[in-house]
């Protein structure tokens, strides 16, 4: 009798290649390929039943490759997708149906979108309806502002990279301050993901990753490898990405539900475990 793997999900990666058509103003453009190929053999590599694919930046609103990588994979994957207020909500259906269970704001250097204003107030309601959430990518001092009207919608918002706080200002970071008093709502969940985006080592994130699980538990935690580590691939790599959690989590029976029951709830995977 074969025994499914136990689930597993690196809930946060990325597939593209240079040909594809880029936004102006883009902080970043890559020079390399981040085939699904690739990609899937890395989770096999370290035992992840599930991915998640969140859109890239520099790649805007044109999800289209995303969809095609998700098509390859029904079963195995999801996706992220990035829209804006021209994004009309009976839209989110269709998306829906490709295997795309929320939307990405990466505000990095960005203003916050008015979420009163264009499709918004239906998108958030289309959003809320298809069980889908909002994931953010903002400075720690940014998150106040951008999560309140998110809640007010009765959206659920994952927040990207530990919630970029200012390593400087370590756990007295007011941005990091404010994010832990969100545990309480249940609405709000944190990626731990990608801390070379924000201090020297992995294990310089030690300390937030422990308030993080006291705040949130694991019930509220997902990690995410970040691959292919746009900007830092001298600075990681899938594997070193998923031993990280082990340093960040050392209790296996806690690590076990971030990797499973948290993200296969929250990114809309079946109970069925297999690929």
């Amino acid at each position: 009798m074969t025994v499914a793997p136990a689930l597993a999900v690196d809930t946060h990666a990325h597939v593209f290649h240079p040909g594809l058509p880029m936004v102006p103003g883009r902080r970043y453009t890559p020079d390399d390929t981040a085939s699904l190929a690739a990609y899937l053999a890395l989770l096999d590599a370290q035992a992840l039943t599930h991915g998640v694919l969140v859109q890239p930046s520099f790649l805007g609103t044109d999800n289209r490759f995303l969809l095609e990588a998700l098509a390859q994979a029904p079963a195995r994957l999801r996706g992220v997708a990035v829209i804006d207020g021209s994004t009309p909500a009976t839209a989110l259906p269709a998306l829906h149906a490709a295997g795309i269970v929320g939307i990405r704001l990466n505000l990095i250097g960005l203003p916050a979108p008015d979420f009163t204003a264009g499709h918004w107030p239906e998108l958030l309601q289309a959003v809320r309806q298809l069980d889908w959430h909002v994931e953010v990518h903002a400075p720690s001092l940014a998150l106040a502002a951008i999560l309140a009207p998110l809640l007010d919608h009765g959206c659920r918002v994952v927040v990207d990279h530990f919630g970029r706080p200012a390593p400087a200002q370590g756990l007295a970071d007011p941005g990091l301050r404010h994010l832990l008093t969100l545990a309480d709502t249940g609405q709000v969940w944190v990626k731990l993901s990608a801390p070379y985006r924000l201090w020297p080592s992995a294990p310089a994130a030690l300390p937030c990753a422990q308030a993080l699980l006291s705040a949130f538990g694991e019930q509220r935690l997902v990690w995410g490898s970040d691959w292919p580590h746009t900007e830092h691939r001298q600075q990681a790599d899938h594997a070193s990405s998923r031993a990280w959690l082990d340093l960040w989590i050392p209790d296996p029976e806690q690590r076990a539900v971030i990797l499973g029951e948290t993200a296969r709830t929250l990114f809309q995977f079946p109970g069925d475990n297999t690929p």
